[in-house]
């Protein structure tokens, strides 16, 4: 798809020239000291790495997979993963930088991101996964619509390629938003 721009922020898709400026995105969203900075972290709960380069090449290879890019003056503030499943869309990899976060910027990049599948690929619905355990974001979420289904899938646990969990109740919970 082509870049759009919104609220001063220009939408793309990612590139295999992204990856390394994506991974550290990631990253500084979800773990480590510099994600304590923003509301996101899952440091608490999960250390070493959210992803790495051959995770985000694979979104932005995949067919029916696209990695959206969201860039404030050139630079990259934050990312979200959409996928065309069905009738519906699955969204992930969503990340803001740590500083911007509370800024309002989330909300815009999610309703950017719903409209575009749903103009773009006909999508129903948005499905996404969640860390049952954050209720915080849970809650940001259910604020923009989104509903809990209580249909857990478990964490991959001895997966190091998803971090290190700190505690050992951790699941996934699916949650669903219409997009009519």
């Amino acid at each position: 798809m082509e870049s759009a721009a919104v609220h001063g922020l220009t939408f793309r898709d990612a590139t295999d020239a992204d990856v390394d400026t994506l991974v550290a995105l990631i990253e500084s969203a979800y773990r480590g000291d510099s994600s304590r900075v923003g509301w996101t972290t899952e440091a608490d709960i999960l250390q070493g790495q959210r992803t790495d380069p051959q995770g985000v090449l694979s979104v932005i290879k995949a067919p029916d997979s696209r990695l959206l890019t969201v860039e404030r003056d050139g630079t990259v503030v934050a990312c979200c993963q959409l996928e065309r499943r069905d009738t519906h869309a699955y969204f992930g990899m969503f990340a803001v930088s740590p500083a911007l976060q509370g800024s309002g910027l989330g909300k815009v990049i999610i309703a950017e991101a719903e409209r575009q599948v749903r103009e773009s690929w006909g999508a129903r619905e948005m499905h996404m996964t969640v860390i049952s355990a954050r209720d915080d974001l849970i809650a940001w979420y259910e604020r923009r619509g989104y509903r809990r289904t209580g249909h857990m899938t478990p964490f991959p646990y001895g997966d190091e390629r998803f971090g290190i969990p700190q505690r050992d109740d951790l699941q996934f919970e699916l949650l669903v938003k219409e997009l009519a």
